[in-house]
Parts: C-alpha cells; sequence; structure tokens
C-alpha cells in the first residue's frame, strides 16, 4: 500500500493508444509518471498501410511522444525497451540498464505479427507493423514496379508484378484494395515498357471468407468488391511455404517477388517479463479492474491483455478497445490515489468497426447500422481523420485524401534505403542476384 505522504511512482509500457490514454488520464495527478517505450513516436497503425502504398507519407500518422506529452509536467518520456519486470521488488528493467521503481505498472506494449511457428518466413514475407515495415514494403512494391521495366524475359516480369497478401482481415483486405489502386490508377501512366494495370494481386486467406470478424453479409460485399478490382481471393487456402520466389498454397504454387503477411498478431512476451504463464496468443488474462489477479499493482491493457467483453467473447486487439482500456485504468488509479474505492469493472463501448475497400467502398459494422459502399467510406474517412493526434497530422491527411481523389496521384511514391542500388534480393530471382547486384 501507498503512504499517504508519498509521492507514487507509475510506470507505463508503451505509448500506444492503451499508453497514452492512460497517461492522459494520470497527468494532472501529484505523481511520478513515468512512458517507456522503444520509439519515439505513437503511430496510428491503422492508417499504416497508406504509408506502404504510398498515399501517406509517415509523419502524416505519427506524432512524437515527447509533444504529446509535454503539458504534463508530472510525466517524463524514455526512449528505451522493457525486457523485464520484478514484481516481488516492484522494478522494471530495460535493455538500457536501467532499473525503475513503481508503485504502479501499467502495460500497454502492443503486439507483433505471429507466423505460426515459420519465423523462417518472416525475411521472404514482412508484415506490417512499424514505420520501418511500412517503408520497407513500400521500397519493394516501387522496386518490383523499376525492376519489371527493365527486364526482357516476360515470365520475369510476370512475377514481378505479381504481390501476395497472407491473410484477409482489415489489414490485408485493405492493403490488397490499396495495392489495386496504386497499380491501375496511380502508376498507369508512369512507365513506358510495362502496363501496370497487368498487376496481379492475390489475397490468401486460411478461414472461410474474409473478414470473419465482420458480419457475413459485409463479408460478401467486400468479397465481390475486391474481385471487381481485379484481386483474386482465394479462401479456405492456408499457406503451406513461403520462399524467395513465392507461396505455395493447397500444393499450388503462386510465383510472386512481393509477399506480405497480414495473418495475425501475438503480444509481445509481456508473460515472460511478468514470470506468467500466458494465454491465448501470448496474452495476459486479467481481472474485471484489468489488474492481475495476483497483484493488483499492476494492470495489462491492450492487446497484451486477455479480457473478456460483457458476452463473454474475447475482446479484439483493436485501438479502440486499447483507449477505452487505458483511459479505465486512468481514472481507476486517479480514484484509488484520491482514496476512493469502486468495483465497477471494465465494460468496452462497442462503437463498431469499420474497413475500407477502395475508392467509394467500405464496410461498417456498427451497433445501430450495417453500412455498405459510399456511406461508409465517408465515415471511415471521418472517423479516421477524427482519432488521428494533432492538427497538423489531421490537415495533411485530409488534403492528401482530396488531393489523391481529385487526380488519384499518390504523392510519396519514395524509394529509400540502400535496397534501391544493390539490394534486390527481396524481389529478384535467386538466378538474377548477381547480374543485378553489379547495374
Amino acid at each position: 500500500m501507498l503512504s499517504p505522504t508519498s509521492v507514487p511512482r507509475i510506470v507505463i509500457v508503451g505509448a500506444g493508444f492503451g499508453g497514452l490514454a492512460a497517461a492522459s488520464e494520470l497527468g494532472s495527478l501529484r505523481a511520478e509518471v513515468t512512458v517507456i517505450d522503444r520509439r519515439n513516436h505513437h503511430l496510428f497503425q491503422p492508417l499504416l498501410y497508406q504509408v506502404a502504398t504510398a498515399a501517406l507519407s509517415p509523419a502524416d500518422i505519427a506524432a512524437p511522444i515527447r509533444s504529446v506529452l509535454r503539458d504534463q509536467s508530472n510525466t517524463r518520456v524514455l526512449l528505451d525497451e522493457v525486457v523485464g519486470v520484478d514484481r516481488a521488488a516492484r522494478k522494471v528493467r530495460t535493455r538500457s540498464g536501467t532499473e525503475l521503481d513503481y508503485d504502479l505498472l501499467i502495460v500497454a506494449a502492443g503486439s507483433e505479427y505471429n507466423y505460426f511457428g515459420h519465423n523462417d518466413w518472416r525475411l521472404f514475407a514482412p508484415a506490417l507493423k512499424s514505420i520501418e515495415d511500412a517503408q520497407a514494403i513500400r521500397r519493394n512494391v516501387l522496386l518490383a514496379y523499376e525492376r519489371a521495366e527493365m527486364e526482357p524475359d516476360a515470365e520475369a516480369r510476370e512475377r514481378l508484378l505479381t504481390f501476395v497478401l497472407v491473410g484477409a482481415g482489415p489489414t490485408g483486405v485493405e492493403l490488397a484494395g490499396a495495392l489495386a489502386e496504386l497499380a491501375r490508377a496511380a502508376l498507369v501512366r508512369d512507365f513506358r515498357r510495362i502496363d501496370p494495370k497487368h498487376t496481379r494481386i492475390v489475397l490468401v486467406e486460411a478461414g472461410p471468407r474474409i473478414l470473419a470478424e465482420f458480419p457475413e453479409r459485409l463479408s460478401a460485399f467486400a468479397h465481390r468488391a475486391l474481385e471487381r478490382m481485379g484481386i483474386e481471393i482465394l479462401v479456405g487456402s492456408p499457406i503451406e511455404q513461403i520462399e524467395a520466389s513465392g507461396v505455395v498454397v493447397n500444393g499450388r504454387r503462386i510465383q510472386a517477388a512481393t509477399v506480405i503477411w497480414c495473418a495475425g498478431v501475438k503480444a509481445v512476451p509481456v508473460a515472460q517479463w511478468l514470470d506468467l504463464r500466458p494465454a491465448k496468443s501470448g496474452k495476459i488474462e486479467v481481472g474485471p479492474d484489468l489488474s492481475l489477479p495476483a497483484d493488483e499493482n499492476v494492470f495489462v491493457i491492450g492487446d497484451a491483455a486477455f479480457c473478456r467483453g460483457h458476452d463473454g467473447k474475447t475482446l479484439p486487439g483493436l485501438g479502440a478497445v486499447a483507449k477505452q482500456q487505458g483511459e479505465y485504468v486512468g481514472r481507476l488509479i486517479a480514484g484509488r490515489l484520491r482514496g476512493e474505492t469502486t468495483n465497477k469493472p471494465f465494460h468496452y463501448n462497442d462503437q463498431g468497426t469499420l474497413a475500407t475497400i477502395g475508392r467509394h467502398s467500405a464496410i461498417a459494422n456498427l451497433p445501430w447500422i450495417k453500412l455498405t459502399g459510399t456511406p461508409a467510406w465517408l465515415l471511415w474517412g471521418v472517423v479516421h481523420v477524427y482519432f488521428l493526434i494533432g492538427f497538423r497530422n489531421r490537415a495533411a491527411v485530409f488534403l492528401n485524401w482530396v488531393w489523391a481523389w481529385l487526380t488519384y496521384a499518390r504523392g510519396a511514391r519514395l524509394i529509400i534505403g540502400e535496397q534501391q542500388t544493390n539490394g534486390w534480393h527481396s524481389i529478384v530471382p535467386q538466378q538474377h542476384e548477381k547480374a543485378v547486384t553489379h547495374e
């Protein structure tokens, strides 16, 4: 228990939606709040796929954590990575060797992509979780077109212009639609020897339908919309192998230069830090108030928390869930420090989920209505601009979208990194690597 005269030390691990929401609720307390994140920016992940497809620049969807929290005099930010927690001694250990004492700990560390025991696939099928990931995918996508423009062999060109996306959840669907628009609208007049309209985009899903978390009617609408955009959809088709030359699906080989993993996520190793047995997907089971059942001073929120809603179903790994959990824990801690007691459990207010498919097309699963097409697309745009952090980011994204809608242009088509000169291994067949290296 805290002494009435002591200044409580509150450590927040992670500055995503949940971590920042908790920090904001604690900003006016008489407390020492420390936010730790291994990156110096908060990332609006729902729009990360637009960075990967050259629709937006990284700065449009990210904000420096210090800038977001600079008006909170009781809060400091550390650029570091947590590697362990000693709950008995109430210490957090970081990669830099620092040990931080805490009275209350909020773990909002997020998730990473799950390759389901095939970590070797990561080399050939990068996932989309960070700005670095998005820039690498954008580089590979744009390099594929550049290399195809120079490739004299028809079979090699076809491989270079084939893109396989593994996983047909919201990320896979939105990325597939964005790649189709990039190829068939933004790039169509930029090349002389190839026609980007001939790009082949294959969306692979192990389950029976795409967007399985949406109602079947909305899923079917999205399926038809993607097929009208020329995207091949393979459902009930688990990936069997991923290698440099492409993928194997149901015994069928698809030659592809670019494979992107969108299949599933797991919690970062929070269970290992806390010395606990993990639940499903590496998550930590929490109590009704999101604290550990055996330790009321440690809270786990967001993607790392195994938490059920009022209907008994596991809450999804959405930014909205993490944000509401962060606000709840922040208010609960503030009340506890003021001497208040409450047994009110966390309750997620489900305001619906949305997914965009392409120009004028989206789906919206709201508690009171189901929308498809242009109305859902407009709602999707409004919601995403609203939840961006900072006026500058909202204005930049809105103006970029208006410009893209009017002109079909993608202004962020920059190839950045050494791969543009000597690192073609991710998009060039093995037999061509030596020749390309000397170009």
